[in-house]
């Protein structure tokens, strides 16, 4: 065996072999050099792309956060109401108080307490109490408001007097009226009711026409009759 392998390197043989071992290195690095190149890509494929991977770095500390203040609301002092007495008593229920003039007709004498009149049947300056209301003898007398007949009585200068009492301190008296009223003391009237009729009683008006003498006092103190119907 020896020899063979001796007589194929001194013979032709030889460069045969070398061809062939040539030949081989070729076609190796060849098919290695196909793998080193890149692929083709073929035509309607996609090319992911793979982004590459960050760095990781190290954890920065978060910052250190201020405390923000909440803001100070001053507030404006409320006003002190002041203190309101409560009156609890119990309110009374009252019927409204109705007016009615006694009679119609014209003043003939006005309310003057202030100033003096002078009296035609008596002859003197005097003040007078009342008003004086025209009208024919006979025409009856109301009632200025509801009350209670205080008194009825036949007076030495005013005649036939009826007197009544109201609420509130009020008084009223119609004056110079026929005899024989239609009311008594005691009697419980209302805002014009009759009380009697217009006479010619009173002696010291008796130079007047025929009128009704009609005066109003509060608490004892006269007052002018026609402010109180007009209150």
């Amino acid at each position: 065996m020896e020899h063979n392998f001796k007589s194929i390197l001194s013979g032709g043989g030889f460069y045969v072999a070398l061809s062939l071992c040539l030949l081989l290195v070729g076609v190796g690095g060849y098919f290695l050099l196909l793998e080193r190149e890149d692929p083709q890509e073929e035509p309607g494929s996609v090319t992911q792309t793979v982004s590459p991977t960050p760095e990781i770095t190290q954890q920065e500390e978060p910052e250190e956060v201020q405390e923000v203040s909440e803001p100070v609301v001053i507030e404006e002092p409320q006003p002190v109401m002041p203190t309101v007495e409560v009156d609890d008593t119990p309110v009374v229920a009252q019927a409204p108080r109705t007016l009615v003039t006694p009679l119609e007709g014209d003043v003939v004498a006005t309310f003057s307490m202030d100033q003096l009149m002078y009296n035609e049947t008596l002859g003197d300056w005097r003040t007078h109490d009342g008003v004086d209301i025209s009208a024919n003898p006979g025409t009856t007398v109301l009632a200025a408001s509801a009350g209670t007949v205080l008194s009825v009585e036949d007076d030495p200068l005013m005649g036939v007097t009826v007197t009544l009492r109201h609420d509130d301190g009020y008084v009223t008296t119609y004056a110079n009226l026929q005899e024989n009223p239609t009311v008594e003391v005691g009697d419980s009237v209302s805002a014009g009711q009759i009380v009697g009729a217009v006479g010619t009683t009173a002696i010291a008006e008796s130079s007047r026409s025929p009128h009704l003498h009609f005066s109003v006092t509060k608490d004892g103190q006269p007052v002018d009759p026609e402010e109180y119907l007009n209150s």
